[in-house]
């Protein structure tokens, strides 16, 4: 399909008519079924629907919808994902054998997967007002959604993923980077022979330890740069100043600034067969905090059984009857049995001395108990503690930010959870060194921290 758009509303239809006569005189084909036209959206300027019909509407299967940017200070994407969305459905979808004999089956509505899992993060973040990043790492691709500032952003990144496309995070990565993260000496050719196998026959699993260390260190890798993908494109308006109140009228920063922010995000969820299946969960935490490297205050939580995909389709069951009724049990189903509550992430963020104190953390428990903790640079320490409220109070050292300034102390009430309270106080981003043994024995000193890995002849 083609996007076509350009021009404000009411403002000149020169430079876009220009585009709609070149897409006019090379009248592309459609790859799937040759009695099809090719499906073409126009969203750009109103003044030149009528022109833009002329035009294009008899060559191609032309959709007019609303002006992705119909003043230069506002942007409106919603219509134009729609109905990508629905030309994806009627176009691509409609090729896949049994689709129509699916279809028969069920009034519901048939979403793939990352649209679906897309509208239950965004449902999540405005009932609970929270800032969600959510992953779903998969064979072939990798999945980011993120709510920051109540708007929603989607990326697929179509070639990072742990089996078909294990190789293409091996190729962007580079083979230092995936080993950077594997606590033990393996040479180059023997991790990309490792990684090749994995490719040739994509549905096996670890058989060993250590095919699972190095498996995870891929799957840290490949999150991590379908993340970095993921705040390239979640940014705020581009191109002009965005519109502004009186309030932030003297705060001055540029166009096109990524939304992600880490230090508001509130609940990291993540999902995928190595995220949800890791056999022990500090395991799973451990990937999602190396990769994403959350700041400040952050709950981690991952989908225990595939669930978010069918819970997104429930959710939007569109029958006047059943539309609230759904939501609601698909919040409730997500909360009580499809999301495992890891705990929560305490990050200290700033320039600090190696080995220096970066912050005290003083916890009252629910039974009347308490504890003191020091966050030193470079540390990595888990405390056991169930899904319960825990009150904490953090006093940062100077030049040092929990999410209130820097050097500002911070009370809030956190919860711990299946692997309980994570105090990261590695520097962001998390570097390592390169001493391979030094490297090696700080992996192992984080892993024994959290009790990633049983205790044996390779650890």
């Amino acid at each position: 399909m083609i996007l076509l758009s350009g021009g404000t509303d009411g403002g000149t239809t020169t430079h876009v008519m220009e585009l709609a006569e070149i897409l006019a005189a090379a009248n592309p084909r459609p790859r799937l079924g040759q009695n099809y036209k090719l499906p073409v959206i126009y969203a750009g300027n109103n003044k030149a629907h009528d022109n833009i019909q002329k035009t294009l509407g008899e060559i191609s299967d032309l959709d007019i919808v609303e002006n992705i940017r119909p003043v230069l200070e506002q942007e409106n994407l919603e219509p134009s994902r729609d109905k990508i969305h629905d030309l994806f459905m009627e176009h691509v979808m409609a090729q896949a054998p049994g689709y129509k004999k699916l279809m028969s089956w069920t009034d519901a509505p048939i979403m793939p997967t990352p649209g679906a899992v897309g509208s239950l993060i965004e449902m999540i973040a405005k009932k609970e007002n929270i800032s969600v990043v959510g992953v779903d790492i998969g064979g072939a691709t990798t999945d980011i959604f993120s709510v920051f500032e109540g708007k929603f952003n989607r990326t697929v990144s179509a070639n990072l993923g742990m089996s078909y496309s294990i190789c293409n995070v091996l190729a962007e990565s580079g083979l230092d980077n995936v080993l950077r993260w594997v606590p033990f000496d393996i040479d180059h050719s023997n991790l990309t022979n490792r990684i090749g196998n994995k490719m040739i026959r994509p549905t096996t699993v670890p058989q060993s330890l250590e095919e699972l260390v190095v498996e995870q260190a891929i799957a840290r890798e490949a999150l991590r740069l379908s993340f970095i993908q993921h705040k390239s494109f979640a940014t705020s308006l581009k191109g002009v100043q965005s519109e502004r109140t009186i309030s932030d009228a003297f705060e001055q920063s540029s166009s096109g600034q990524s939304l992600v922010n880490m230090m508001e995000l509130d609940l990291l969820v993540g999902s995928g067969g190595v995220l949800s299946h890791a056999p022990r969960r500090q395991q799973s935490a451990r990937m999602l905090i190396d990769a994403f490297m959350p700041e400040g205050i952050t709950q981690i939580a991952v989908d225990s059984i595939f669930m978010m995909p069918q819970l997104g389709v429930l959710a939007n069951i569109d029958s006047k009857e059943l539309k609230d009724d759904a939501s609601q049990a698909a919040l409730e189903v997500f909360d009580n049995d499809c999301l495992i509550r890891l705990g929560t992430c305490i990050a200290p963020i700033g320039k600090a001395k190696p080995r220096s104190q970066m912050a005290q953390v003083s916890l009252s428990f629910e039974d009347g108990s308490t504890k003191k903790i020091n966050i030193n640079e470079g540390s990595l320490e888990m405390l056991e503690v169930p899904y319960e409220p825990v009150k904490i109070e953090i006093q940062p050292s100077r030049g040092i930010d929990v999410g209130a300034g820097k050097g500002e102390p911070l009370s809030s009430t956190i919860y711990g959870g299946i692997v309980g309270l994570i105090f990261d106080g590695r520097n962001r981003p998390i570097n390592l060194p390169k001493d391979s043994s030094e490297r090696i024995q700080n992996l192992l000193n984080w892993s024994d921290a959290v009790n990633e890995y049983p205790k044996g002849d390779l650890f």
